[in-house]
């Protein structure tokens, strides 16, 4: 590996500056023997997609596609569609990345590049989990308040025991980590089927939905919620997050154990990120069924999703499946954007503290300016804050996405 490094100094200075791997409590926790069978391997290898899948259907999500699907119908289908093809493909070469260079997409920013463009990339970052975090932790207090009635204040409030919940979590294992958010990604799917059920979608506007029209391009309207929905999908923090979580796992160092890990977390991956492309069609199609159909175009919050939903589907339980389904959301979401946070502190400022300090910072930098603007916004424009804060994480792509594909797509660094 160290000669790897070297064959790059000339080409884009790139140096191996030291420090452990990401997340090296759990690096390389999973074991993985050479001779399992492959079903074994296969079954070995599930978690990190579905880690990384939660990031796409989290409440920004949630925001943006209820918008959409109320105010266009089934028309935004195609963004979605093609925005999640685009994160496959991503999120792919994350997972190569860090399994044959051992170093996760943060890290190799701080290798390759001098310190006034890594600081940057980093702050780039962090803007990005602020953004994101901003959605999660709203999200999950309105999930609360619809399901217990708690106001939104105390629900961003409690949201910060997720630190508790991690290091409890991680202390049993890493697969417990991943277990807890695959049950909650089942729970979700159920509340998101019996809903399309209920709501009786028209299935030939629906698949016609999924033809991209130039209507997304020469409507500002639809075109900043087509950014809204490319920004809640591919989110530029789940990119520096899979390229560490895939290390969790105990590949070997051979070039034909890194190969086939490689196919088995492509998998892994792949999967994980359909079941969430058919989440977030879920969510448009039930705004574009319940809302668009009767003529609510103006549908925007949450809760007004969640008020409107058992009128107009005729179903008592449809808002309870709603609020347990975003509540699931907001949970799995700020879990996994804890961990992309600490991925990215430790990549790129190579910063090593103790594993509950860590997440707590991770927390706060996010929980501060969330609880400010709760305050200042309370119920009123939560809808359109979520969707905005998707559009930011679209513009923070580029400063993930162009290092990514520079690193992936050199041989020397990849071997």
């Amino acid at each position: 590996m160290s000669q790897d490094y070297s064959m790059l100094g000339s080409r884009f200075g790139w140096r191996q500056q030291g420090g452990a791997a990401s997340l090296a409590e759990v690096n390389g926790s999973v074991a993985i023997a050479a001779g399992w069978p492959l079903w074994r391997k296969m079954v070995a290898f599930v978690g990190p997609g579905y880690l990384v899948a939660v990031g796409y259907m989290d409440p920004g999500n949630w925001a943006t596609s209820l918008s959409a699907g109320a105010r266009f119908g089934y028309s935004l289908l195609a963004v979605t569609l093609l925005s999640s093809l685009m994160g496959i493909l991503l999120q792919a070469l994350c997972l190569r990345l860090g399994i044959a260079t051992g170093r996760d997409l943060a890290q190799s920013c701080r290798d390759a590049f001098p310190r006034f463009l890594s600081l940057p990339l980093w702050l780039a970052a962090e803007l990005a989990i602020c953004a994101t975090d901003l959605a999660e932790l709203i999200g999950t207090a309105i999930g609360l308040k619809l399901l217990f009635g708690l106001p939104l204040e105390i629900g961003v409030v409690l949201t910060a025991l997720d630190v508790l919940l991690i290091l409890a979590l991680q202390r049993l294992g890493f697969r417990y980590v991943e277990a807890f958010v695959i049950a909650l990604l089942l729970v979700i799917a159920g509340c998101f089927l019996a809903q399309i059920a209920l709501a009786r979608p028209d299935w030939q506007a629906l698949v016609a939905g999924f033809v991209p029209t130039s209507s997304i391009i020469t409507d500002p309207t639809q075109l900043y919620l087509a950014l809204g929905i490319i920004g809640a999908t591919v989110m530029p923090h789940n990119l520096f997050l899979h390229s560490a979580i895939v290390q969790t796992r105990a590949y070997g160092k051979s070039d034909d154990n890194k190969r086939e890990a490689i196919k088995l977390a492509s998998l892994d991956s792949s999967l994980a990120l359909f079941f969430a492309f058919f989440v977030n069609a879920a969510i448009l199609v039930l705004a574009a069924a319940a809302f668009n159909a009767s003529g609510r175009v103006d549908v925007a919050e949450l809760d007004q999703a969640h008020a409107l939903l058992s009128p107009l589907l005729g179903a008592a339980i449809a808002p309870a499946l709603f609020a347990v389904a975003l509540l699931c959301c907001g949970l799995n979401s700020t879990v996994t954007a804890t961990l992309a946070g600490q991925v990215v502190m430790e990549g790129f400022l190579n910063l090593r503290l103790a594993p509950w300090l860590r997440r707590l910072i991770t927390r706060l930098i996010a929980i501060v300016p969330a609880i400010i603007v709760t305050f200042l916004y309370g119920e009123r424009g939560t809808g359109q804050l979520l969707i905005f804060s998707q559009v930011v994480l679209s513009l923070q792509l580029p400063f993930a996405v162009i290092p990514l594909v520079l690193f992936t797509a050199d041989r020397s660094k990849m071997g």
